[in-house]
């Protein structure tokens, strides 16, 4: 069976991040609601128990937990930030039962046990736990049918998700719409038409940003610009600049350095 998260849980991965006591840090995280309410302006009230998945976190609307609630905020790093192609899928904001999430009984009690129990241990165990928890998030979107448009959405319908798999897992291949559209087990015109109607771009869109995607992630690890060209589908330097500046707007020379500049600043 084809795994549809492994590509890319493998290059763009989740990190869970227990946040101190009275640390007022923003950005992507996991609330823990165990009673109480939830309030995030603008968007919505909730009541606990449940979980409350802020894949971009908007710091103009803050998350507001009630005085009498009890929570846990579990910051995540998803690598990449805004480049990250499953932090751009999800939803801004995500509200679940315990019961949404059908076979995670166990891991949710689990979870919950820990954040609120106090014991020993318990910052990493409540990391990893969240980290699996998010994979089951994931699978509820995709399985959920619920999203429209973005990549979870593509990786929801049954063929197309084949052709996903086949970008995330080997994006150096050769791929043209005729080789995707038989990874996928359509004809050319309908799964032209299908990947625009449930990934909101054509397939060439995709597959460039994609690469491009990957190819920033090198940059920040400080790999030479030719292997990543290589490596990710590119016969030369200069065609990934070309197609580099043309998706992000900069040379990949400028890109690594504002991302420098941008990490000595923070």
């Amino acid at each position: 069976m084809v795994d549809r998260l492994a590509a890319l849980l493998d290059r763009f991965p989740i990190a869970a991040r227990v946040d101190p006591p009275g640390d007022g840090a923003s950005g992507p995280a996991l609330w823990l609601l165990r009673e109480g309410g939830l309030v995030v302006p603008g968007t919505g009230a909730w009541q606990g128990p449940g979980l409350l998945l802020q894949a971009r976190a908007d710091a103009s609307a803050p998350v507001l937990p009630a005085p009498e609630a009890a929570w846990m905020r579990v910051r995540l790093h998803f690598e990449g930030d805004a480049d990250n192609p499953l932090a751009v899928a999800l939803p801004a904001t995500v509200w679940m039962s315990p019961d949404a999430l059908p076979g995670s009984d166990g891991l949710l009690a689990l979870l919950f046990e820990e954040a609120f129990d106090g014991r020993c241990g318990r910052t990493a165990l409540i990391e990893k736990l969240v980290e699996a928890l998010l994979v089951q998030v994931l699978r509820q979107q995709m399985e959920a049918g619920a999203l429209r448009g973005g990549l979870l959405a593509g990786m929801a319908h049954p063929r197309l998700r084949r052709a996903l798999v086949a970008m995330h897992d080997a994006p150096a291949h050769p791929w043209s719409l005729d080789t995707l559209a038989d990874a996928a087990g359509m004809s050319r015109s309908a799964f032209a038409d299908a990947f625009r109607a449930s990934v909101g771009q054509t397939p060439g869109q995709y597959l460039q940003g994609w690469r491009i995607g990957l190819a920033q992630r090198a940059l920040r690890r400080g790999r030479p610009l030719k292997l990543i060209a290589d490596e990710v589908g590119y016969g030369s330097e200069a065609a990934l600049s070309r197609a580099f500046k043309a998706h992000s707007g900069v040379s990949p020379r400028a890109w690594r350095q504002a991302r420098v500049a941008h990490g000595a600043a923070a």
